[in-house]
């Protein structure tokens, strides 16, 4: 019988926020794996469990040591925020087990990616077609980000961004928002979250043209509204386009 490896998405990080199977991986590891800042928050809710944290930069690192763990017979959960799919560890997991021939079962756990968590606290922003685009780039050159916030701007996509800001990359954000306003008002509307489905989430609403004065970090996921999208009672709305007035009207 082949051991297991589960690469699992952990959601914002609370316990309210996991799926079940998530859950029950990480109770079920012998060892947890993951970065530094995402083993501390899981340390308070399964202070029972084993852990190995490496810091960032390290990822392929961290995966070939749980590698190596499950293939000396531990059952070994590879951790990620969010989803483990989705700007997570489960891509480079599974080249590392291809690296290194590791005849081990995979078992992938889906989460609440940052984009979900953020949107639900907005109210409804994602109701159409949407694009998510990191704006960190480590991986991925910078010109090629901008021309992919172009390509999401024109064709009228909510845009959510990930990594939209940090002490290095400080007119990422405001560049990308200039770009956007070549296809869109500056009166759009625009979503903020901080620390999503965390104890110290915060939340609020903002437009497309004030988008660069906003005390944005690392922390927040930005949601900016397509053409049709709209701010009612405190809530974010992108319609789907469901007849809302004729279905009222027919009773």
């Amino acid at each position: 019988m082949k051991q297991v490896i589960y690469i699992v998405g952990f959601g914002p990080g609370d316990r309210a926020y996991m799926t079940n199977q998530a859950v029950a991986a990480i109770e079920q590891a012998d060892l947890v794996v993951g970065y530094t800042t995402y083993i501390n928050l899981l340390k308070e809710q399964f202070p029972e469990q084993e852990y190995y944290a490496t810091p960032m930069r390290k990822e392929v690192d961290r995966c070939r040591a749980a590698v190596e763990e499950a293939l000396k017979g531990k059952t070994v959960a590879m951790i990620s925020s969010g989803d483990s799919g989705i700007y997570g560890m489960a891509g480079v997991t599974l080249e590392v087990i291809e690296e290194m021939h590791a005849d081990l079962e995979v078992v992938a756990v889906a989460g609440v990616t940052a984009a979900s968590a953020a949107a639900a606290v907005l109210g409804a922003p994602l109701m159409h077609d949407f694009a998510v685009i990191s704006l960190s780039d480590c991986m991925t050159p910078l010109e090629r980000i901008y021309h992919r916030v172009s390509c999401a701007a024109d064709g009228d996509f909510v845009i959510c961004l990930y990594n939209p800001k940090s002490r290095s990359r400080t007119t990422y954000l405001a560049h990308a928002a200039e770009l956007i306003q070549q296809y869109r008002s500056p009166d759009t509307p625009v979503g903020i979250v901080r620390n999503a489905g965390r104890a110290d989430q915060k939340a609020w609403l903002t437009t497309l043209g004030q988008l660069k004065e906003e005390p944005v970090d690392m922390f927040c996921v930005v949601l900016i509204g397509n053409s049709q999208t709209y701010v009612q009672n405190g809530k974010m709305i992108t319609p789907r386009g469901y007849c809302v007035a004729d279905t009222g009207a027919k009773g």
